[in-house]
């Protein structure tokens, strides 16, 4: 628990060797160079007035509050913009000052409504403080002349409202649209008297190109910009730091609470890997935690077209239990097996996975990672050593060239993309590889040096022909290589990327990007400075995403862009825990810490703290699962926080391998998908709900604090313990840290993590251990983790998913800003307003041969099946590709996905799919299908049988 109002300096800090001497009010202080003179006061307890000035934004200096006196100085200079200099003497207080100061701010009240007493501010206003600060108590100049306090309000948003009679035109939302988030979307129209903030062309908020972070609501000094939710709740009494449980840039929060009601998110300045910055998503798309949909009571059922019947926990634990216990007697050991969730905290999951493999004595355990970042850690493991990014997100304020592949940041990381976006506009040079258009090849004050439109499935062809011109151009760091690297496999990949196949003249018919595109991007990237890869699902989501990853690992090793900030291999993880998940032993080959179950020292540890003998075999990946299920081999499964039926590829082939299994239990918020073929429903709770840890993308381990009470009883953590001791495999944890305790005793690269760390420090990146007790910000910075760095050979092979006469386009899949993976949180919030349906863009050359316009009715069909989704025609895609979203289980996106995946890992191979586009009028067969299965699983849910459901239609 934390006070609601955090400390503000006033301007940013500055990093410097030098330090600078000066005296304020008689006081002698020391700051780094650069500090400016309002700063080094604030952290020396000597509070200057301000009203423009916060140390998120750079100083601005239009309020003119903050004025001082310095000696040898004309006239009265403002504190945030005058820099510290050696010997200088500042004065902060005197009658002067004052009374200037309580000019300024008469002026600011004499148009300014005196309703403070009902203002949504009221408490927490920075005008209402800085009124009192300078002892303010009469206003000489009358409402009588023109003033801006009719200005009508802007309520467009869903989450904030704009009421412009409440501005002081400070500029501190436009500067923070601009610094902070990068989208310059605000900006202070006409002068003068007439000065206001507006939006792009003086649109509603929700017209604008406002993208709703949240960053001008943070800045707003007033009650201009204010959240819906404090308006309608009132001031909160309390706050709890928490993290986001979104995406994988894992943001900071302070969760802002009255008693267990939550009033609102407030991105926390001190988080460490968002900064204070938030997300649409973050910062305001929370109201899934408190949806009416929500499931609160545990169910049973015998099959699945059976009604749902509410029962108690000891009920629906005990049944669960005899289930599974009854198919492993009936069908053997390995018949039954669980599912971990990447959005669960590393406690929950390790506890799911401890007990498939100590309760129902096998390795049949694996997690969503698998279809989206498995070959992100088969790729790094077998180059690198480890099986994570190599970086901090900070790393990229350091890095000259930023090479982004199969990536698209602003929507799916976008509080990361934000930071990124800032390091570009102080210079450094972008290359993009993604088929298609994303944001980030060209937006405000940012244009791509390079943007190679690949095709679809070519990713390793590009990346050997980017090799061959490093290799044939002696762009080679010999140096790193010879010192870092095996010098045997380096000199195999130098001889195969060297082959005439792979240059760009080559491979740009494979391709579709111009050879004198690559050479320039290669030579760019080999050449510029500080060279940082980020990539994401559209490299790993390939037949061939562990090869990509490697080619991806060569490359950054060859040209020494790896072990120091600046540079490095970043993964960008999709969902707000996917590295946690794999981290904490979710493969069904693999210990926490990446370490095979097949090795006798490592399973000998488990089997000591376990006490149960462990099985030396891997157990059964999730396609493994279906596949089982499907010859009658695979009974029963334990699916804690995933949605195998919307998220995995080919859906009717999962749902027919769900449908052959006798007892599925679904552990969640909601009835998803998945939950429509199970036969045991346990709630699951929010992450407001409990206590754990989230590791996001960079490896950085932040702590999870419970901000109210299980919603349905339990934590996660909690029924998985229920489960454990009901199949006859006690656990007694009492607490979350108790688990991460057990984490660090068995996981080397865990030693040194417990929850007490966390609390001292904030977040820790692994590995922490003896060598590293305060984390790993950058790794391979001596060495590699392996030793010395292992590149291995990447042939092009291309993918089995073939365009031809009857599938002539190619279906890639990605995300948008305003949802997030299955949909089924940001489905059940106001995010729905700018995104409320999965549509498929289509180029107008294609669009125009098929006779399909804008919003019209577009049948897809593939190999695997056909959906049919509304049209949104767009140069943003090249001709002969199609792109769509998934957020939305109606649109059947993974209908049409196919089985075709990673050699490697099976990671599905989403982003190539061969089908056709034709214009149609009416739902596809499976979409009606989809339809009356929903409805008939929603009238069960609420205890209606079939037969009164058949008898209503």
């Amino acid at each position: 628990m934390r006070s609601i109002v955090e400390e503000d300096f006033g301007t940013p800090a500055r990093e410097s060797d030098q330090l600078v001497t000066l005296t304020i009010d008689g006081r002698e202080v020391t700051v780094p160079a650069g500090t400016s003179v309002m700063r080094a006061a604030a952290l020396h307890d000597i509070q200057i007035p301000k009203l423009c000035a916060t140390e998120q934004l750079e100083a601005f200096g239009s309020c003119r509050l903050c004025l001082v006196q310095i000696d040898g100085m004309k006239g009265l200079p403002a504190s945030c913009t005058t820099p510290v200099t050696q010997g200088m003497k500042v004065h902060t207080r005197n009658e002067q000052l004052a009374n200037v100061r309580r000019g300024v701010m008469e002026l600011y009240i004499s148009d300014h409504p005196l309703d403070c007493l009902t203002c949504p501010a009221n408490g927490h206003c920075e005008l209402q403080d800085m009124a009192g600060v300078v002892g303010l108590r009469e206003v000489r100049y009358g409402y009588d002349g023109a003033n801006h306090l009719s200005a009508a309000k802007d309520e467009s948003n869903p989450y904030f409202t704009f009421d412009p009679s409440k501005c002081i035109v400070c500029s501190r939302c436009v500067r923070a649209c601009d610094e902070q988030q990068g989208t310059f979307a605000l900006t202070i129209e006409s002068r003068g008297f007439d000065s206001k903030v507006a939006a792009s062309m003086d649109q509603p908020f929700m017209d604008s190109e406002c993208v709703s972070c949240g960053a001008c609501v943070q800045a707003c000094p007033t009650a201009t910009l204010s959240e819906k939710s404090l308006i309608a709740k009132g001031q909160a009494e309390h706050s709890i730091t928490t993290t986001c449980a979104y995406c994988g840039v894992g943001c900071s929060f302070r969760a802002e609470m009255q008693g267990e009601e939550l009033v609102r998110m407030v991105p926390n300045k001190d988080g460490h890997a968002n900064h204070g910055h938030s997300c649409v998503k973050g910062r305001f798309a929370i109201g899934y935690a408190t949806h009416p949909d929500r499931i609160l009571k545990p169910m049973i059922r015998k099959q699945i077209s059976d009604p749902w019947r509410e029962v108690s926990w000891e009920e629906a634990i005990g049944y669960a239990a005899s289930e599974l216990k009854r198919i492993q007697k009936t069908y053997g050991e390995n018949s039954i097996g669980g599912i971990t969730s990447s959005r669960c905290t590393n406690e929950e999951t390790y506890l799911v996975q401890k007990l498939v493999r100590a309760g129902f004595r096998n390795n049949n355990v694996d997690t969503c990672a698998r279809v989206c970042h498995s070959p992100t850690g088969y790729g790094l493991k077998n180059t690198l050593g480890e099986s994570a990014g190599t970086q901090n997100f900070d790393s990229v304020m350091k890095a000259d060239v930023i090479f982004v592949i199969g990536a698209n940041p602003t929507d799916g990381h976008p509080v990361f993309a934000s930071q990124m976006k800032r390091r570009l506009r102080q210079g450094a040079k972008l290359i993009v590889a993604d088929p298609r258009r994303i944001d980030l090849v060209r937006s405000p004050h940012i244009e791509a040096q390079y943007h190679l439109k690949l095709r679809p499935g070519t990713n390793v062809a590009l990346i050997n022909s980017l090799a061959h011109v490093i290799v044939t151009e002696g762009l080679v760091n010999e140096e790193f290589v010879r010192a870092r690297c095996e010098v045997d496999s380096f000199e195999k990949w130098r001889k195969f990327v060297a082959l005439p196949k792979n240059s760009p003249e080559a491979m740009q018919e494979v391709t579709g990007v111009a050879a004198a595109d690559v050479r320039a991007a290669a030579r760019l990237y080999a050449t510029g400075g500080n060279g940082a890869i980020y990539y994401g699902l559209g490299v790993t989501e390939h037949s061939q995403g562990s090869t990509m990853v490697m080619g991806i690992a060569n490359l950054a090793m060859a040209t020494a862009n790896i072990g120091r900030e600046g540079v490095g291999v970043n993964p960008l993880r999709g969902q707000n825990n996917v590295q946690g998940s794999c981290d904490m032993g979710s493969f069904p080959h693999e210990f926490p810490g990446y370490r095979h179950v097949s090795d006798d020292t490592v399973r000998a540890s488990f089997e000591k703290a376990w006490g149960v003998r462990l099985q030396p075999e891997p157990g059964l990946r999730i396609p493994n699962m279906f596949e089982a299920a499907l010859d009658g081999e695979f009974k029963g499964l334990y699916i804690e926080g995933e949605d195998i039926a919307q998220s995995d590829p080919n859906t009717q082939h999962v749902t027919a391998a769900l449908q052959s299994m006798e007892c599925i239990i679904v552990q969640d918020l909601f009835l998803n998908e998945s939950a429509k073929f199970a036969h045991v429903f346990l709630p699951g709770s929010s992450f407001l709900e409990k206590d754990g840890t989230f590791t996001n993308a960079e490896r950085r381990i932040s702590r999870v604090r419970k901000v109210m009470e299980p919603k349905a009883k339990y934590a996660d953590w909690e029924v998985t313990q229920l489960l454990a001791n009901a199949v006859g495999y006690p656990m007694s944890y009492q607490h979350p840290s108790e688990i991460m305790d057990e984490i660090a005793r068995l996981t080397p690269t865990f030693h040194g993590v417990s929850f007490q760390k966390i609390d001292e420090l904030g977040s820790i990146q692994w590995p922490c251990n003896e060598a590293h007790p305060e984390g790993t910000p950058t790794m391979h910075v001596d060495q590699f983790v392996r030793g010395k760095g292992k590149f291995l050979v990447t042939e092009y092979v291309p993918t089995e998913e073939k365009v031809n006469a009857k599938y002539p386009l190619i279906l890639t899949t990605g995300r948008i800003l305003s949802q997030y993976n299955v949909g089924a949180q940001t489905r059940r919030t106001e995010n729905n307003r700018w995104h409320d349906e999965d549509r498929v863009e289509i180029h107008p050359h294609d669009a125009e041969e098929r006779g399909i316009a804008e919003g019209d009715w577009v049948g897809i069909t593939s190999r695997a099946g056909e959906t049919v989704l509304r049209a949104r025609v767009t140069e943003r895609v090249q001709p002969g590709v199609i792109y769509t979203t998934f957020h939305f289980p109606d649109s059947g996106a993974n209908v049409i996905t196919t089985d075709n995946s990673d050699w490697a890992t099976n990671c599905p191979e989403y982003k190539v799919t061969a089908v056709q586009a034709t214009r149609v009028t009416q739902p596809s067969e499976w979409q009606r299908r989809f339809r009356e299965f929903s409805e008939e699983q929603e009238a069960l849910l609420k205890g209606h049988a079939l037969s009164d459901v058949a008898a209503a239609k």
